[in-house]
């Protein structure tokens, strides 16, 4: 039974095998551009050889029958001919006259006859004295006409040229007749339209060479897509490039735009309705340099300009084909997340210090205790557990009563630990409070700025003069009373030159050595504009710099109202 069932299923698949290739054979794009551009070529070809060749054969009919005209006239116009009309036996002397022409001029036939329609000569001789055969001399005998005709004689269907014969008098005594069977004109129109249509064959070949030959280039141009693939690859770039965090735009050779996604123009502050594509760069970014790039054809990368009031990183890149710059791409990512990515890299980092240096502390201490009691030193030993027990217990005391949310305590407290392994003293001030518990929020607004002050004030503080009376100090007061929450740090160092009082806030900018410096402060400014502060800068009492951070009282959490 599993046999039979096998068989049955390979021989469906066999079957649909030939029907699949078949159907990607008609889908093919090569073949689909060769058929249409060989048949439409092929169509156009054999409607014009047909209209010219049956063009040909009726130019050639009507000179058979012009021809056969002329000959009647000469021969109507030979003055024997016309004598012989008033002989006792007319047939005698026109006879071997017409014959003559007959053959001369390869003419079918040359019949002369008399008013009656009698014939006077014939190519067969026993017919002579008959009547004419056809209906058609009426025309010449009655009304003196000279005309061509087509009609079945005697000897067969004919074309005919026919003319009356005039004595001196100007009267008709005659007519005369000469005939091209109509066969013979068809193998002579035959004979004249054969190379027609051999020429419209060979063009039709060609045609279908020329098509296969633009069926493989345009396969080439589009990298042996076929349509439907090249379709579904558009659809996935314009949804890649819709979806990517980053701003895309992208210019012509003219420097005209041809492409703008979503997040550039959420950077450009575009609305979506506006349409842009087609229009100059310039007239939408006026500080772009994708312009410098289509001419010098250099990549630019890690470029900081500002879109709007917008710092970003931009790359550009030119678009090169075949040697040429056939445009330009520009992606810019924005620096506020730089900036915060390396804020948080920076505050993961300095927890790791801070935990670093308790161990640190703690570890000494453990040492120290331990030498203690191995020198039979109970009572320092005891001493020096109770000294740590009470300042840590005293630090704890004071943070768990002035401040009422855990992770802005927790803070404070890796601050205190972290000023005291760098040997500078942090005070935090008595009247501090802290007493509604923040909002998620602003658990991470406070700690960014909290940390980011405390550090720099920290770092000034150790660029005093060491041996100064006091050593490096920072103060620091906070405070949630009223509608605003406030913030002070301060610290003893050498204060901010008045020169960079006005860039201290700006991104980028930065008093200290090295890279990377410039993001504390800027970070800590644009927190306090999104959330309805400000930060102010002005000199300590302790002779270094004051900065003094003013936040809205939204970050803190509503109280809950006591259930009844």
């Amino acid at each position: 039974m599993s046999s039979r069932r096998a068989d049955a299923i390979a021989e469906v698949r066999r079957l649909r095998r030939p029907r699949a290739r078949r159907h990607r054979l008609i889908r093919s794009f090569r073949l689909q551009v060769m058929l249409l551009v060989g048949v439409l070529l092929a169509a156009m070809l054999l409607a014009q050889g047909a209209y010219l060749n049956h063009r040909k054969a009726e130019i050639i009919s009507d000179q058979m029958g012009e021809r056969a005209l002329a000959v009647a006239l000469s021969v109507a116009a030979i003055p024997e001919l016309i004598e012989a009309f008033s002989h006792a036996d007319p047939a005698a002397t026109i006879q071997p006259i017409a014959e003559r022409i007959r053959r001369e001029t390869g003419a079918r036939y040359v019949v002369v006859g008399n008013t009656e329609g009698l014939r006077y000569s014939h190519p067969l001789p026993e017919r002579l004295g008959l009547p004419m055969v056809g209906g058609d001399n009426d025309r010449a005998l009655l009304h003196g006409e000279s005309y061509v005709s087509e009609a079945t004689g005697s000897l067969g269907e004919a074309v005919r040229g026919k003319t009356p014969v005039f004595d001196d008098q100007g009267n008709i005594i005659g007519i005369v007749s000469v005939g091209f069977m109509l066969d013979r004109v068809a193998m002579d129109v035959g004979r004249h339209t054969s190379l027609g249509w051999w020429l419209v064959a060979l063009m039709i070949v060609l045609g279908f060479a020329g098509a296969y030959g633009l069926s493989r280039h345009l396969k080439r141009v589009i990298l042996g897509l076929e349509p439907h693939e090249i379709a579904r690859l558009a659809m996935e770039k314009e949804a890649i490039l819709q979806s990517i965090h980053e701003g895309i735009l992208a210019v012509n050779r003219e420097g005209q735009i041809t492409l703008v996604n979503q997040q550039a123009r959420r950077f450009l502050d575009l609305p979506l309705e506006c349409e842009v594509l087609g229009r100059p760069i310039q007239a939408v970014v006026p500080n772009s340099r994708l312009l410098e790039v289509l001419e010098r054809g250099e990549q630019q990368f890690d470029q900081q300009m500002w879109l709007g009031d917008h710092p970003v990183v931009v790359n550009r890149v030119p678009v090169i084909h075949a040697g040429e710059i056939e445009g330009a791409v520009a992606t810019f990512r924005s620096r506020r997340e730089i900036v915060e990515l390396s804020a948080a890299l920076t505050a993961a980092s300095r927890d790791v210090d801070m935990l670093r240096a308790q161990a640190h502390e703690f570890s000494n201490k453990l040492y120290t205790i331990s030498g203690l009691l191995q020198l039979d030193r109970i009572k320092e030993a005891l001493a020096l557990i109770h000294q740590e027990s009470e300042r840590a217990q005293a630090q704890m005391s004071f943070l768990m009563g002035h401040v009422a949310d855990p992770v802005i305590s927790g803070t404070l407290l890796g601050k205190l630990t972290r000023a005291r392994e760098l040997g500078v003293t942090l005070e935090i001030d008595d009247q501090s409070s802290l007493a509604a518990p923040l909002t998620a929020t602003g658990q991470e607004v406070l700690m960014t700025v909290i940390g980011n002050l405390l550090d720099n004030a920290c770092h000034a503080a150790l660029q005093r003069d060491r041996g100064g009376a006091g050593g490096p100090r920072v103060r620091l007061f906070f405070t949630d009373l009223g509608e605003q929450l406030l913030i002070e740090v301060e610290d003893n160092g050498p204060g901010v030159a008045p020169e960079h009082v006005e860039a201290i806030f700006r991104e980028g900018f930065s008093t200290k050595p090295g890279k990377h410096r410039g993001i504390g402060l800027a970070l800590v400014s644009r927190l306090c504009r999104e959330h309805g502060g400000a930060i102010t800068l002005e000199e300590s009492e302790l002779g270094g710099a004051c900065f003094t951070v003013v936040l809205d009282r939204s970050l803190c959490r509503m109280p809950v109202a006591a259930e009844r």
